[in-house]
Parts: structure tokens; sequence; C-alpha cells
């Protein structure tokens, strides 16, 4: 279905029962990342999908405001008001996770468990930001310039992706179809407006989240459990798995193990520990 949110048109899909859990995807994902997961999840939570701005169906805006986080997790608050829920469960990956912490953290009364794979409060410094920005406007104009397809080739080769080499060809094939229907724009807004470099540092807020708090990082994603491995330092509520044998795209390289960590984290199964390998 497709929401008006403040004049932008969002596309939201909706499956199951239960109390709500909002899933937001990945840079160049849409809300399919999450359909694996529909049949399962949907079993004790009403999954809210989202593709969020700047991918999928939803209206591609020129508007660059339209694009920072801030805005963006706005825009999630007034979808949230739209469809009458006032308290969620959250779960994001990658960028994504980004704006899922970030929704907590400005609206915390609306979370009652977060979950964050592969995700990063921001950079520290304002020098790793600028730098950071210089680094998304290049890709941006890439972007523009040569088009998505010069780009998901360029994309599907950096090494935070390298373990997803291992996966079936047919899968591969799927996820960069998927990629191949974003529009230019919007993914160069996207990273203009809503990059790792152009969002707030949250590191400072992360002992503000009084709510439950789970972080998921591949065992090969040695940069994430590094992030994650500081976050617990600072988090109330925090617990930390590493899925081993993964890399960065946990929910792709073993689907299986993080459906389950999710279903048993969202029903109060989950155990103390740090490592998931069964």
């Amino acid at each position: 279905m497709d929401v008006m949110v403040d004049d932008l048109q969002v596309h939201v899909e909706i499956y199951g029962k239960g109390f709500p859990l909002l899933l937001l995807h990945g840079f160049t994902g849409d809300a399919s990342t999450w359909t694996p997961f529909c049949s399962v999840w949907g079993g004790h939570s009403k999954l809210i999908i989202p593709d969020i701005v700047g991918h999928g169906k939803t209206q591609m805006s020129e508007d660059l405001e339209r694009y920072t986080i801030e805005s963006a997790a706005g825009d999630l608050n007034l979808l949230l008001e739209h469809l009458e829920i006032n308290q969620i469960d959250v779960l994001g990956y990658s960028m994504g996770g980004r704006l899922a912490l970030t929704f907590a953290i400005l609206y915390p009364k609306k979370v009652r468990k977060l979950i964050l794979e592969s995700a990063s409060p921001g950079l520290e410094t304002e020098e790793e930001r600028k730098n950071r920005c210089i680094n998304d406007f290049k890709l941006a104009r890439f972007i523009k310039e040569k088009g998505v397809h010069s780009f998901v080739d360029y994309w599907e080769t950096i090494p935070l992706f390298a373990t997803m080499e291992k996966l079936p060809d047919e899968t591969k094939e799927s996820i960069r179809n998927q990629r191949l229907n974003n529009s230019p724009i919007g993914l160069a807004n996207s990273l203009i407006g809503m990059g790792t470099g152009a969002q707030p540092s949250w590191w400072e807020n992360l002992n503000q989240l009084s709510c439950e708090v789970l972080l998921l990082t591949g065992e090969k994603d040695v940069k994430f459990c590094r992030i994650a491995e500081k976050m617990m330092e600072k988090l109330k509520n925090g617990n930390w798995i590493v899925v081993q044998k993964s890399g960065h795209a946990i929910h792709v390289e073993d689907a299986e193990k993080f459906g389950t960590i999710v279903s048993d984290y969202l029903s109060n199964k989950t155990k103390g520990g740090s490592t998931y390998d069964s």
C-alpha cells in the first residue's frame, strides 16, 4: 500500500499479526529484503515494511532535505501515526540500522526493542564526517553520471560484501536485480542526505536509550564487530550476538540463524553471550 506522508508517497507492506515490528532495509535495498522472513516473523509480529526514501517504490523527491536521516525518521513517525501504531519494535540493517537508531533516539517512548544488524551510531569526529561526505558526494555523482547499472557493478565488489561471494548464483542474481530497480536520483540523494558522514554522531546518545537493544554482527565483519563492542560499553540494556562464519549481510548469508535470533529476541528467549553458532 502507499501512504501519503507529509507530501511524500511512501510505499509500505504489512504482514502478520502481533506486536508491531518495523523493518528497515539497507542502502540499495527495498521492502523485499525482508520477504524471506515474513512467514516466520509474521506469526508473532505485525510487520511494517517501508521502502525508505530514495529506494524502491517510495516516491522520489528532488528535495535533499527529505533524505536526511532525521527527516526520514520523522517520516517513519508520521507513517506510524497514520497506521495508528503507538509503540513498536524496530529492526534495521546497515543504513536501515542507522535510521532505526536515529528513530529510537528521537522518539524513545515509541520503541520497545531495537535490533541493529551491522549498524553504526555514525562517525565520531568532524574530520571523519567531512572526509566521508566528500567520498559520498563523489559516489553520488558517479551514480548520476554512469547510472545504476555501473554503480551496482562497483558496489558488488567493495570489501564489505566480499563474504557474499559464497552465496548461490541464484541468490546473488536476485539481489542484483533488486538493486538495479532503484533510481539513480534516489540512490544519489540517499547517499548525500543519509550517508554516514551526513548523519549526526549518536555515540554520546547511546547511554540515553532505555529500550532493550540487540546488536548483531557477522564474525567476518571485523569493522562492525569493533563498533558493536564499543557500543556495548555505552548501552544500558544492550546485548550483542556475533554470528559465526557470516559477514556484513547476516540476513542473507545465514538467513535461518538470523530469523531464529530475531524471533527468539522478540519472544524473550535470547540468552546471554556474544556468539551464535547453532
